[in-house]
């Protein structure tokens, strides 16, 4: 490193000394290809090449960078005979007729890497031409008065061009790129950052080093573009420079255009980074400002949306009409996309769902059995049944009925789990699942996956007992019905209230259960027995056919029933309704047909109520309500 600062003190004082020439060598205005006579270029005197002063490196091009490049015919020329060349060979060739300095022979090797992207060239080939070797010499021998602008755009065509890490002349750029840092301009550091981040990845030692400066210099921002760059292709690299763009773009949410908002919701979805006030900074501009969007930016608006849980129905709205025009055009990996999407967001758009299933009905021989597994699972998450059921679920069964041993167990699981949610699942679907055979496999795993997958099992087994009559087997063994509490689970404050409040409704602990956990799966907040005058009973006196072991063994008196209170917490519903989700509506459905008359306590009317004995006086009203409902059936 000494050795270099005095080589470069030695260029300074040395520049002093030496005129620069007036006239420029014929053989410099010689076309590209055009053989010559032996007539070299005389040895550029040391004021020529670019002296690697502080002043220099201020930008891309500075000012005294620009005059020598605009002052010098010489360096003009071949400029331009560099940057008008079609092929490597016309490169070489300027690199065999003129005598070059770093900055040209950089600039040489910079148009080799653009030409061989754009024409998809053998690297290899250029790398091993004895020429290149030469250019790579004349460059590692003047790094120092290589110009910013040209040493970043040098660095990013070794790497594009494949030269190896480990080769002097490479680490040596890579070096001086190092040194330079601190005198790039932001642009120019935005500019490497981006690319290697692509290029090279997390691990790389200079690009740690560029980010460092980026997070140092953040308030140099300027411009929507390099933001969102940024945001995009290196924002990933570093939580603490992301926390920075994020800041910046919040600042600039008004300039952005659809584009740019589709490229930042994109970079937080794939980060995981669910920045409250820029999302809806951007939701905000994008409703007001931009009328109409393409179907890229659509698609990959409600993924974004989808993957980060962030709510905005405006948007929503906005982007399910939008794109329900364009339905019938799609492909079936979009339209699988789309749905997914809305299905996460919770979000039931009634047009755009009737056309999905119109798609998949018109398109049937476009679907595979994934697209279609996907669709089904949506519609179920979201309880969409189709204007026209029975011909769309014809359609599925049919094209279903020869592919169930071809799923991965799981998906199999979720789609006759969905079925059962939309009421769909015949005898075949029931039987492939709840062989023995088939839940074999998790018996003993107590991973997360297995004990979704077994708690699914256990409410398909429920639907095929108490919704398929004609079913007749296999069941889940006992053994099986058994669900671990789930692990530190939080009491809602839905939950708690409707514990308090029906201490005045039961009057004694005996007559109660709280948190039944049923062979079906289902857990039921509260369960009562009342008599025929809607007294409450000992609950524990009577037996129990829907837990494992029951307390009592006396059946019901006669005109007795079962009450179970479920109480129905803001998740459980559609976006901005109050319908519930495909999910609770089977859990309401399987506690119902189990012989319980149910009462339902959702979030939006019992947490209105301030007082305990309000609240309590309301779980009365709705009990007195159901019983009666059932008595007049």
């Amino acid at each position: 490193m000494a050795a270099r600062l005095v080589q470069r003190c030695c260029w300074r004082h040395l520049g002093a000394f030496v005129s620069t020439p007036s006239a420029v060598p014929a053989s410099l205005l010689v076309p590209a290809g055009k053989v010559v006579m032996a007539r070299a270029l005389p040895q550029a005197p040391f004021a020529l090449f670019h002296t690697s002063s502080p002043s220099s490196w201020a930008d891309g091009f500075s000012v005294k960078e620009q005059v020598e490049d605009s002052g010098n015919p010489e360096h003009k020329v071949i400029r331009e005979l560099i940057e008008t060349a079609t092929s490597p060979q016309e490169l070489f060739q300027l690199s065999e007729l003129h005598e070059l300095n770093s900055n040209q022979a950089s600039l040489i090797i910079t148009q080799l890497s653009r030409l061989a992207a754009e024409k998809n060239l053998n690297t290899e080939s250029i790398l091993q031409d004895e020429r290149f070797q030469q250019l790579i010499g004349i460059t590692d021998s003047q790094i120092s008065q290589v110009w910013n602008n040209t040493l970043v755009n040098l660095l990013k065509s070794l790497y594009s061009l494949g030269m190896d890490s480990s080769r002097r002349e490479m680490q040596s750029v890579e070096q001086e790129v190092l040194w330079r840092l601190r005198r790039l301009t932001f642009r120019q550091l935005a500019s490497l950052a981006e690319f290697l981040a692509v290029k090279q990845g997390k691990e790389s030692k200079l690009l740690n080093e560029v980010i460092k400066k980026l997070e140092l210099r953040w308030t140099e921002l300027e411009g929507t573009r390099t933001v969102v760059t940024l945001m995009a292709k290196v924002g990933h690299v570093s939580p603490t420079l992301m926390d920075r763009l994020e800041d910046k773009a919040l600042e600039l949410a008004e300039q952005f255009n659809p584009d740019d908002i589709r490229k930042i919701t994109l970079a937080l979805a794939y980060q995981n980074r669910r920045c409250v006030p820029l999302l809806r900074a951007l939701s905000y501009h994008l409703i007001q400002k931009h009328p109409e969007l393409s179907l890229n930016i659509l698609m990959d608006l409600i993924f974004a949306y989808g993957k980060l849980n962030f709510h905005q129905p405006q948007v929503f709205q906005k982007i399910a009409t939008d794109l329900h025009p364009h339905v019938s055009t799609m492909t079936p990996v979009e339209v699988t996309r789309c749905i997914r999407s809305f299905a996460l967001l919770k979000w039931l758009s009634l047009p755009l769902s009737e056309a999905i299933a119109q798609y998949a009905l018109d398109n049937t021989n476009q679907l595979s059995v994934a697209h279609l597994c996907n669709i089904i699972l949506s519609f179920a998450r979201l309880n969409f049944q189709p204007s026209g059921s029975e011909d769309f679920f014809n359609m599925v069964h049919k094209e279903l009925q020869d592919q169930l041993d071809n799923l991965e167990p799981h998906l199999l699981t979720d789609l006759v789990w969905s079925l059962c949610v939309l009421q769909q699942a015949k005898a075949p679907y029931l039987q492939r699942v709840l062989a023995p055979e088939f839940h074999a496999r998790i018996r003993g795993d107590q991973s997360l996956k297995a004990q979704n997958l077994r708690l699914k099992l256990i409410h398909i087994n429920a639907a095929a007992k108490l919704e398929s009559p004609d079913y007749r087997g296999p069941f889940l063994p006992a053994e099986m019905l058994n669900v671990a509490e789930p692990a530190g689970e939080k009491v809602t404050l839905l939950q708690s209230s409707l514990r308090e409040a029906l201490a005045g409704v039961l009057g004694s602990r005996d007559n109660g259960r709280f948190d039944v956990r049923t062979i079906y799966g289902w857990q039921i907040d509260a369960e009562m027995v009342v008599n025929n005058e809607n007294k409450p009973l000992p609950v524990k006196d009577f037996a129990a056919p829907h837990l494992l072991r029951s307390e009592g063994t006396k059946p019901l008196p006669p005109g007795a029933r079962r009450v179970a209170f479920l109480r129905w917490e803001f998740p459980n519903f559609s976006n901005r309704s109050k319908d519930l989700l495909g999910r609770y509506v089977m859990a309401r459905r399987h506690v119902q047909a189990a012989g319980f008359l149910v009462v339902d306590v959702p979030h939006y009317e019992f947490l209105e109520l301030k007082l305990e004995r309000q609240r309590t006086a309301y779980l009365r009203d709705k009990l007195s309500k159901a019983m009666a409902k059932e008595m007049a059936r």
